[in-house]
């Protein structure tokens, strides 16, 4: 064989591999722009009966959908005959073949019931469908077994979407007198499913299918889940930033105090700022105030106050019980069957509902304390739901610790105590803090526990005076503090006063409290982890 010959296979075989390439690609690019698709219309951006060049924008997402479901079998086909290069594996992999035997009884299910009307016999034909696309993609060959079910799915949704079967006015109820799906959700529903399903299938083929196939369509299927997370996070962010900065905002006041010794003067303006001098007030009515008769505009300082003293006293309670257990089962206990318990029962207690907790605080706590609801309950409740974290987390955090560093301390002489509190702790700190980040961003927000041990007035004008409120006596207990056995507010209780109960409120104001929410957590996230990058910093010097 000549040199020519040889450089002449090797130049078709990279023109057949990168035509499959081109291939997936196209069929990537063009099925996630139909999941966003989707995703635009459920949220209102784009209309179904918009019409793009005279023809309504459903019927062009029908028919983009059946062109990427041709496209899709097209690759297969192209890889089965040989005519693009491919490395397929003999069979599909059982899990996904069950995936797809599950999606066919699905559809056939649906087909069968709604189109053909079989009110009994349904679940047979379902089973019928599900076993026969469960064995198209078990028995041929990877390429065929992977695109045939999918690319017939894609053209059959695009066919009954772009022929208006499933167009605007069309409503499917399952269920007689059930919930009413129409066709704004279906149809973006269905172009959703269908994009990821295809794109999934598109960057196996983009690969030649095989291990490198796999291995593409599941770091596809992994990064679209994590943007998805957060474009989740910043949608439901930004949607309540945008409902609730009006309220929050409104009646802020910046100006300079005048003093005639200065030449300056400035009037105050409906601004907000983030400065601030010895010479400038600044009044935010908003989170400044509280609710009263008097005031033009009504606050939601109290309840601010409320969540701060709570999610302190709870982390003050946790974090030194927490941490100690963690020590004594890692440091001092032998690994056993006690310490196995222990592991079980935090995990237990981690999982269990806040209700259960705020139940516990109602029968035990509240009679002990007054019999009355108090904030001092509330710091309770929420430091033993954030307990097992705290536990599960720090011990996780010392056992990473290396053996190396108790090793390298004792050879040092160094006791066994001063080891854990000068090496092992710093050394595990950041994990710590990370753990207890975790848990005030869970307690911070509940409602059910302070519903039942905390709270009264869901509106108070002032809020919990902590501070003011320690009496130093001369008989036992010698401190007391009135202030944490009386009932205090908290922002997600106004959030459910205002919302569910429909209390004394505006929804306006409940947006900007749950925007206030949002930026208290936000604050107390940023503590968390400025601290975690402090003790990083001393770990690493």
């Amino acid at each position: 064989m000549s040199l020519d010959s040889s450089r002449d296979r090797r130049l078709v075989s990279a023109g057949r591999s990168s035509a499959l390439e081109r291939t997936g690609e196209v069929v990537v690019v063009g099925a996630l722009a139909l999941a966003l698709v989707g995703v635009l219309v459920v949220f209102g951006v784009v209309g179904l009966e918009t019409t793009v060049a005279g023809v309504a924008f459903y019927r062009l997402v029908g028919l983009a959908t059946a062109a990427l479901g041709a496209l899709v079998l097209g690759a297969g086909a192209a890889s089965y005959t040989g005519t693009v290069d491919s490395h397929p594996d003999d069979h599909v992999a059982l899990p996904t073949a069950l995936g797809f035997g599950v999606g066919g009884f699905a559809v056939g299910g649906l087909v069968a019931s709604q189109t053909l009307g079989l009110s009994t016999a349904w679940p047979l034909a379902a089973l019928v469908v599900g076993v026969v696309v469960a064995g198209v993609a078990v028995f041929p060959r990877e390429d065929v077994g992977v695109t045939l079910p999918v690319g017939v799915f894609a053209l059959g949704v695009g066919a009954v979407v772009a022929a208006g079967v499933v167009a605007p006015g069309w409503t499917w109820q399952p269920i007689e007198n059930s919930a009413t799906y129409p066709a704004d959700i279906a149809i973006p529903f269905l172009a959703l499913v269908t994009g990821l399903v295809v794109a999934w299938v598109g960057a196996r083929a983009r690969d030649g299918f095989g291990t490198q196939g796999r291995q593409s369509g599941a770091y596809l299927l992994v990064g679209i889940n994590a943007a998805a997370m957060l474009g989740l996070l910043l949608l439901i962010v930004g949607y309540v930033a945008s409902r609730g900065y009006g309220p929050m905002t409104r009646g802020i006041k910046l100006g300079l105090f005048w003093d005639p010794q200065f030449w300056f003067y400035f009037a105050p303006i409906d601004e907000y700022v983030v400065f601030s001098t010895p010479l400038v007030w600044f009044h935010w009515p908003f989170t400044m105030n509280g609710v009263a008769l008097m005031n033009e505009i009504n606050g939601i300082a109290p309840a601010i106050v409320g969540t701060v003293w709570v999610v302190a006293g709870a982390v003050t309670f946790s974090v030194p019980l927490g941490v100690g257990a963690a020590v004594f089962l890692t440091e001092y206990a032998e690994q056993g069957r006690f310490t196995q318990l222990v592991e079980i029962s935090t995990n237990g207690l981690w999982s269990t509902p806040s209700i259960v907790y705020g139940l516990f605080g109602l029968a035990f706590l509240v009679p002990r304390l007054g019999n009355t609801t108090s904030l001092l309950s509330g710091m309770i409740v929420l430091g033993v739901m954030m307990l097992p974290l705290v536990v599960i987390t720090s011990r996780e955090s010392l056992q990473s610790v290396p053996d190396e560093y108790r090793d390298a301390s004792a050879a040092l002489g160094v006791g066994k105590w001063e080891t854990i509190r000068s090496v092992v702790l710093p050394a595990a700190m950041p994990g710590v803090i990370t753990g207890v980040i975790l848990g005030v961003g869970r307690i911070a927000g509940e409602t059910a526990p302070i519903l039942l041990v905390m709270v009264g007035d869901p509106f108070p004008s002032v809020g919990a005076k902590v501070l003011q409120s320690f009496q130093f006596t001369a008989s036992p207990p010698f401190v007391t503090n009135p202030a944490l056995v009386q009932p205090a507010s908290a922002l997600p209780y106004q959030l459910y006063a205002v919302i569910t109960a429909g209390v004394g409120q505006r929804p306006s104001f409940a947006w900007g409290t749950a925007l206030v929410l949002l930026l208290v957590v936000i604050g107390f996230y940023a503590i968390g982890i400025g601290s975690r990058i402090y003790f990083r910093r001393k770990l690493n010097q």
